[in-house]
């Protein structure tokens, strides 16, 4: 880990909770080219209803309209949550160097986790991962972001039953 790995990482956060105030899985990423920031974006699945429209997706997206072209070979992603298998495989086809990420995730990783596609050899290109930074800050994002909704729909649940109650 590195001081610009921490700084990114940051602004990737930033993004994420740009998610969490739209009611989105607060997921954010950022793409570093030349240690400036060329693309970032957040999830915004929930708002456009389209499965794809992934923090990630839409980073590379935004990145190669910048660039003016689909490959991102020298380009760093930071992404709060480790990709899932649509998303590192459109890190593998936009050539992104290297993908650095903060929590795991247990239920869809491919940069580690349940896979690597990242590093996968018998791809045309592999990224360099690096994992767990700021891991605890993109954890608690995520944590307190799921425990709130369960909260929110336990509250809805005793609401109801007591409206039936009282009718």
């Amino acid at each position: 880990m590195n001081d610009n790995d921490e700084y990114f990482m940051k602004l990737a956060i930033q993004e994420a909770k740009k998610a969490e105030a739209k009611n989105e899985v607060p997921i954010g990423a950022v793409i570093v080219l030349n240690g400036e920031v060329i693309a970032s974006s957040h999830n915004l699945r929930e708002s456009s209803q389209n499965a794809i429209t992934h923090a990630e997706i839409l980073a590379i997206q935004e990145a190669c309209e910048k660039v003016g072209s689909w490959r991102l070979e020298e380009a760093i992603l930071y992404v709060t949550l480790e990709p899932c298998p649509m998303c590192s495989g459109a890190i593998i086809l936009s050539r992104i160097k290297k993908v650095v990420y903060g929590a795991s995730d247990p239920k869809a990783g491919c940069a580690g986790t349940l896979m690597n596609l990242l590093n996968d050899p018998r791809f045309n290109h592999q990224s360099e991962v690096v994992s767990g930074i700021l891991v605890t800050e993109c954890s608690t994002l995520l944590s307190d972001f799921f425990k709130s909704i369960r909260l929110r729909k336990k509250s809805e649940k005793v609401s109801k039953n007591l409206n039936e109650s009282i009718n």
